[in-house]
């Protein structure tokens, strides 16, 4: 029974390996340096507000200390100084990531129901209103 149990033990030792390598990595140069120049700096901080943590969901980039987070910011501040436009570099982590790394979404095929079923359910709400206010009457 206890050999059986250390191979239970040594196979998900194996498993637990990658997730204690990704842990160890150090972080990206620019994920806690600010650029020199303050107005790249101002741009970059800007974005990074803008930008969702895939890891925590419920901070920007600024503000998570996640890895994941560490290395948008990187890859924010990098581009910002190599000249890129914020929204350019919006656009490859939305390409990259997906709209929900946006908090500032745009209409689009996949999130216009987003915009589109709050105003209806408000049309709807209005005539439902608007027919009882009538017959009251």
């Amino acid at each position: 029974m206890s050999r059986i149990t250390a191979c239970i033990a040594v196979v998900l030792s194996f498993f637990a390996l990658p997730l204690a390598a990704q842990q160890s990595l150090p972080p990206a140069p620019l994920a806690y340096e600010q650029l020199e120049d303050p107005a790249q700096e101002e741009a970059a901080q800007a974005l990074m507000e803008t930008l969702r943590c895939l890891k925590c969901q419920s901070q920007s980039i600024a503000d998570s200390d996640a890895p994941m987070a560490g290395d948008m910011r990187h890859q924010v501040r990098s581009r910002i100084q190599a000249g890129e436009e914020p929204e350019a570099i919006r656009a490859w982590l939305v390409d990259r990531y997906g709209d929900y790394v946006s908090y500032a979404p745009t209409i689009s095929e996949t999130t216009w129901p987003l915009f589109a079923i709050p105003v209806l359910l408000l049309l709807v709400a209005g005539l439902i209103l608007w027919r009882r206010l009538r017959k009251a009457s």
